[in-house]
């Protein structure tokens, strides 16, 4: 897995450039800053305990709007739902409702919490999206980086899953954007001691690494993957998105997998602020 925090902050300045200057009309709606989890819970973070719904404004027909739950990455130690306010419009004006989360982050929790937050925020919509135009029997799950990793794991991990009363079919598909910890086991056990980056986030055991390696869930019957990758993104998440996707065939599903030329990392995400991207135009044909 690549060290991202030095590159992440300007690429993502770059992002809320993009934002700002971003004058066309708005067809949707912001709901900021609603907690998914009770502010009475124990470990209750005022902060990242949070997402945002952006609702279509035109009104939606039958049961509802497609909904995709949108996982930020940073390396298991950054990132802000505030930053991709423009992925939020662009799948908003798209007729679809996009929530965007928050999670808790290295070092004050690893992965597993992570994971938590992402299956409470699952349960949040399901439960409430009707309220804002969404569909809860059509949700979907879309990260790009540490969030695809996440992303993964949520629609893989019945334990994650039956611990926070979900189905195993909460989620009608996942969209993996140059996904990060798919296979961490593999990566950490090859990697040379004294980082401590990876660690503070996945732990010290190689027990734990894999139990958080979405590529060792796969199994028959799974929601169906969107698998994009960089040509240039990082050797680490290229080796572990191909293995991830020859295990999704060896289970039965054979996903649409598509690497894009020249891309590299950071312009992964930031290709998702133009609305007909690649990405979208896929999502388009999976969700309606």
């Amino acid at each position: 897995m690549p060290r991202l925090i030095a590159v992440l902050p300007a690429a993502l300045l770059l992002a809320l450039l993009l934002v700002a200057c971003d004058g066309s009309a708005r067809p949707s709606r912001r709901f900021r800053d609603v907690a998914y989890v009770e502010s009475s819970t124990p470990g209750f973070d005022p902060e990242r305990h949070r997402l945002d719904v952006y609702a279509p404004r035109k009104a939606a027909t039958g049961a509802g709007h497609p909904v995709v739950i949108f996982i930020h990455g940073g390396a298991w130690n950054s990132g802000n739902k505030n930053i991709y306010t423009f992925v939020g419009r662009r799948l908003a004006r798209q007729g679809i409702v996009a929530v965007v989360i928050n999670y808790r982050l290295a070092p004050a929790v690893q992965v597993p919490q992570m994971a938590d937050d992402c299956a409470r925020a699952l349960a949040w919509t399901r439960q409430h999206i009707g309220r804002y135009g969404g569909d809860a029997a059509r949700v979907y799950a879309m990260g790009h980086s540490a969030g695809g990793g996440l992303a993964a794991l949520l629609a893989t991990d019945q334990e994650l899953q039956a611990r926070h009363g979900l189905p195993p079919n909460a989620l009608s598909g996942v969209v993996l954007d140059d996904p990060g910890g798919l296979d961490m086991y593999t990566f950490l056990m090859n990697k040379a001691a004294g980082d401590r980056e990876y660690h503070d986030a996945f732990g010290d055991t190689p027990a734990g690494w894999k139990q958080m390696s979405p590529i060792y869930k796969l199994r028959p019957g799974l929601p169906p993957f969107l698998i994009f990758l960089g040509e240039k993104t990082y050797p680490s998440i290229s080796s572990s998105t191909a293995r991830f996707r020859k295990q999704l065939q060896a289970v039965g599903q054979d996903p649409l997998y598509k690497v894009l030329p020249g891309k590299k990392h950071i312009p992964m995400v930031l290709m998702l602020y133009w609305k007909n991207n690649i990405i979208y135009q896929e999502l388009r044909k999976l969700v309606f």
